[in-house]
């Protein structure tokens, strides 16, 4: 193989045993090689990897591969040498016929990136043909009487070769009477003639046999042969003559069929059949042209028989014969050229050169999808093609070389919007009227993971009954992703956080596929009233997306705590309780109080009191909300001294929950009431000494004009009211008043005595305390709170600390015990209806 760069001269170097050679060029950037037809199916051409400058990786890396226009395959490339190699026998004459160049363009197309080039491959002519002559045998009748010089024309031999290699000369056998002669027309082509150089004899020789050689140029040189046979007749020694011996004519290739395309006309000056003439074809004229073509044997009009078509062939040459009628017959002919004119009869033809390949949505502008190339078979300004996409495709065509272009990326691309597109690219030529054809090109937009799962809902509300089945599901949450495949494959999981002081995983666990959240075990209302559970969603993409929901779940008190007895203290470790009071004791003398309370909340933990036995029923009776036990009548000198009551305790719950406390009252003569000593003890100066002494005067006198100041506040209050029990207590539209749970904490008292009301406000936002207040019976020496609304356990714990200072040390034990036990906590209880409050008091 030798190798031409510009001006350089051509440098032939031996490659192959049989002696064929290969030659390379580059000029301008353009790759061409050189080769002789008929080559083995394996031979080389020539390293293209090398003259394009690629390393023997890049073949397999970027998936090289060379792709023809003609859509025959007759090269490809080896892919462990990067040579290119010839796939196919390839014949000159069948792909380029009679043309004196033949050059087989092909693609060299490159991926990673997409990369299209453009080579060259010259098929070399080798002598591969010998000429030949239509017919082997060839007839002619000749008068005697012609004169000497009289050509005949005799049929040309064809050789399918060119160049060097084509039909270079023609030789005659021997004969006295005819030598031959070469006439050469347009274009190159040589018309033997036979030529008369004496005078015919008929008596002496009638029938001349020569034999016709075509001999070609090549090395060694081939040849064909045809047998003349001339018969020499008597008299009509007048040839018909032609008005001119050459006619030419240029029609449109639509020109209708049956359309008169010129005339040709020749004269005989015998006469009588001699001069009488006939038109026709000549006898060498090939058999397509004939399908085309008819001659009128009496006018020599010559008409179209078939549609003509300028891109199969733009010209025609037709030989002409006119024969008289005489005897021999005499012959006349004539050449007549018809040129085929271009119309725009062929729409534009759109080529994929490659398939076009999957975009991701995130592919930036220029990214290229597919190679196409145009071609229209038409000529001239009917063979220039423009292409056009959509306005509206985020797409375009990049032109790069001899009517090839790319399909580039012009815009953003979103999946989520369109998953594909379908490209309607219409390719347009300039001629009139224009044509126009379309192809669709189908392109894949790949996802990328850009979208994060997104939950139905930001935050989650959950109401559970305490006491579950453990492993129950609790809720399900979902989450969705716009993405595609595994970038919207969602997992479910918990974020660490603590519940309690306890990690949130030690309560509940999460399906990762599905998003339930199951119960680790059951919950205790009376534990754990409220807790969050940070969940997230998490895509399968790379990387991955996420999102997060916050499940609020609210324990449901169920009624599964018995009231439990604080005091009497003695009844609450399962003996009697034993009391005295004074015979003189009257009617609606408070002997004792049995105070319960209830870990349930709401309705559950709302207790009531009723005497179930007594020895005396007629003597005591209980407080129903109370737990008071009072004198229903004075005591008498004939009551038992020894009184046994048995109280029933139960709470408002489904089902309901009780339980009993036996209390054993001892009446005597000449007792002092308890209370008495009790608000004795409560008013005494401490015996302490020095500071403490002054610190516990300041404080008492600072809490006992707080006391006064909420009694006198809740005086007008009970004014007010158009109740009409005896109890003292608020308005209905104060207790609405519980709902601002963005109040500062106030505690008032009332220090008249030992403390009657109390009233408790507020709390910050964040413990989500809420405003309660307590009601007291006046019939009550000491009273415990009712409460009407929630706070938190932090605000509550305050207010005992400051009740501890302000009431007697035996009742405050028992009290503030009542009042921490009844403190709750939950929102499905936030409103309670102070109409049902009033009923209850």
């Amino acid at each position: 193989m030798t190798k031409r760069t510009g001006h350089q001269d051509w440098r032939w170097q031996a490659l192959w045993w049989h002696h064929f050679f290969l030659l390379w060029t580059t000029i301008d950037g353009q790759t061409r090689y050189s080769i002789p037809e008929e080559l083995k199916q394996g031979s080389v051409v020539g390293n293209l990897a090398k003259d394009l400058g690629l390393g023997l990786s890049d073949i397999f890396d970027r998936k090289l591969r060379v792709a023809s226009e003609a859509g025959e395959q007759y090269f490809s490339v080896d892919a462990g040498k990067g040579e290119l190699v010839v796939n196919d026998r390839i014949d000159r004459e069948a792909l380029c016929g009679q043309s004196a160049s033949c050059v087989f363009p092909l693609q060299v197309v490159m991926e990673n990136p997409l990369q299209l080039q453009r080579i060259e491959v010259e098929i070399k002519d080798v002598n591969d043909n010998a000429p030949s002559f239509l017919k082997s045998d060839h007839v002619i009748e000749i008068a005697e009487s012609t004169v000497v010089g009289v050509r005949f024309p005799l049929e040309s031999a064809e050789d399918p070769d060119v160049g060097s290699s084509g039909l270079k000369t023609y030789s005659l056998s021997k004969d006295d009477c005819f030598i031959l002669k070469v006439k050469e027309i347009e274009n190159g082509r040589k018309i033997p003639e036979l030529v008369l150089n004496k005078s015919l004899d008929r008596e002496k020789k009638a029938i001349h046999n020569l034999v016709l050689t075509a001999v070609d140029g090549g090395n060694p040189a081939k040849s064909g042969t045809s047998k003349i046979t001339i018969t020499v007749l008597d008299f009509n020694d007048n040839v018909p003559l032609f008005e001119n011996t050459f006619y030419k004519i240029a029609v449109q290739e639509n020109i209708a069929n049956g359309s008169f395309l010129i005339k040709t006309k020749a004269t005989d000056i015998d006469e009588g059949p001699n001069g009488e003439i006939e038109y026709s074809l000549g006898i060498h004229t090939p058999p397509a042209v004939l399908s085309l073509f008819h001659i009128d044997a009496v006018t020599g009009d010559i008409y179209l028989k078939r549609q003509l078509d300028h891109e199969d062939q733009a010209s025609y040459r037709l030989d002409v014969s006119a024969k008289d009628k005489g005897f021999p017959k005499m012959e006349g002919h004539c050449s007549v050229q018809i040129d085929v004119l271009d119309v725009n009869d062929n729409a534009p033809e759109i080529v994929l050169t490659s398939k076009p390949a999957s975009v991701p949505e995130d592919s930036r502008r220029g990214t290229v999808v597919a190679l196409l190339s145009v071609r229209d078979l038409d000529a001239g300004n009917n063979g220039k093609v423009r292409l056009q996409l959509p306005k509206s495709s985020p797409f375009t065509l990049k032109p790069s070389f001899s009517n090839n272009y790319a399909l580039v990326a012009d815009g953003p691309l979103d999946r989520e919007t369109f998953s594909g597109y379908n490209i309607e690219i219409t390719a347009t030529d300039s001629g009139s009227p224009p044509l126009s054809s379309k192809k669709t090109i189908p392109v894949t937009i790949t996802d990328v993971n850009d979208n994060p799962p997104v939950f139905t809902q930001p935050s989650y509300n959950v109401y559970l009954k305490e006491n579950g089945v453990p492993g129950s599901i609790l809720y399900s949450v979902s989450a969705s992703d716009l993405d595609f495949g595994e970038n919207a494959k969602v997992s479910y999981s918990i974020l660490d956080s603590k519940v309690q002081d306890v990690s949130v995983s030690s309560y509940v666990y999460m399906n990762s596929d599905n998003g339930s959240i199951y119960s680790m075990h059951s919950f205790d209302y009376e534990k754990l009233k409220v807790f969050q559970i940070l969940v997230q969603a998490k895509d399968q993409g790379s990387p991955c997306l996420s999102s997060n929901a916050t499940v609020h779940v609210f324990i449901l008190d169920q009624n599964d705590n018995a009231p439990a007895v604080i005091y009497p203290s003695s009844a609450a470790l399962g003996s009697l309780s034993h009391q005295r009071m004074t015979r003189s004791a009257k009617a609606g003398h408070l002997v004792t109080k049995v105070t319960a309370v209830d870990a349930d909340s709401g309705h559950n933990a709302w207790i009531s009191y009723r005497l179930a036995e007594a020895t005396d029923s007629s003597l005591f009776t209980v407080n129903l909300y109370t737990g008071e036990v009072r004198t229903k009548r004075a005591v008498s000198e004939q009551d038992d001294s020894s009184q046994r009551l048995l109280i029933e305790i139960k709470d408002d719950g489904e089902p309901v929950q009780s339980s009993t406390v036996t209390v054993s009252i001892m009446v005597e003569d000449g007792l002092h009431e308890p209370i008495l000593d009790l608000r004795q003890k409560a008013v005494e100066p401490s015996k302490k000494t020095g500071r403490i002494t002054l610190y516990l005067i300041l404080s008492l006198a600072s809490v006992s004009v707080l006391s006064l100041v909420t009694f006198l506040i809740l005086a007008v209050k009970c004014i007010r009211s158009s109740r009409s029990s005896g109890s003292c207590c608020m308005r209905r539209s104060d207790c609405d008043d519980y709902k601002n749970p963005n109040r500062n904490l106030q505690i008032q008292l009332n220090t008249d005595g030992p403390i009657k009301y109390v009233e408790v406000l507020g709390g910050d936002m964040l413990s989500q305390s809420q405003s309660f207040r307590s009601c007291m019976s006046p019939m009550s020496e000491y009273s415990d709170f009712t409460l009407i609304k929630p706070s938190s356990t932090t605000d509550f714990k305050e207010v005992i600390s400051v009740l501890d200072a302000s009431l007697p040390d035996s009742t405050w034990t028992f009290e503030s015990q009542q009042v921490s036990r009844k403190h709750e906590y939950s929102n499905h209880h936030e409103h309670l209806d102070c109409k049902e409050l009033d009923e209850r008091e």
